[in-house]
């Protein structure tokens, strides 16, 4: 099954997403984030449910620049076995400090929030949102993260109205 596919299904279908946010609480992107340094290869940590996400492994997301306000986006999720389950290419457009509009050619005429919410001085842990609040993610440039930083990681979503309950750790 095709994540573009699915995607598109749950955007048409009302009420597919849950939500994982509270949208009173306010959302704060990182102001001095560098698209330049964010490049390259991230594992998925954790993340809130999402449909098109259902049974993934090792999922990563490679990341490589296009143009300076552009990064193409590379997202592939792995079976338990190990094998490329599904894959969807796209392309992420700068849109402010910290907030990405991600747009995939398979999910016609939609661009999708995409918020650094933070990522450490050395560009080796990044916690991403969404201010609609229904998808967020812990990323490591390793598979593995230490329980320290998976706790800050933690923080910053808590910090930003979501409800950590709900996370999902992420078999890699």
């Amino acid at each position: 099954m095709k994540w573009g596919g699915i995607a598109a299904l749950c955007l048409v279908l009302a009420g597919c997403a849950e939500t994982y946010r509270d949208q009173s609480k306010p959302i704060a992107s990182k102001a001095d984030f560098d698209p330049s340094r964010y490049v390259g290869l991230w594992y998925e940590i954790a993340r809130f449910p999402v449909r098109f996400q259902d049974g993934c492994v090792g999922v990563s997301a490679e990341y490589q620049p296009v143009d300076q306000d552009t990064v193409s986006v590379h997202n592939i999720c792995r079976a338990s076995d190990g094998s490329i389950r599904s894959q969807i290419r796209g392309t992420a457009d700068v849109v402010g400090p910290g907030r990405l509009k991600v747009q995939f050619p398979s999910i016609p005429f939609v661009r999708s929030d995409y918020w650094v919410l933070w990522v450490d001085e050395d560009y080796q842990t990044a916690v991403v949102g969404t201010p609609n609040g229904t998808s967020g993610w812990i990323l490591n440039r390793t598979p593995t993260l230490r329980a320290d930083r998976l706790a800050a990681a933690k923080e910053i979503l808590d910090f930003n109205g979501y409800d950590i309950k709900k996370l999902e750790m992420t078999a890699q």
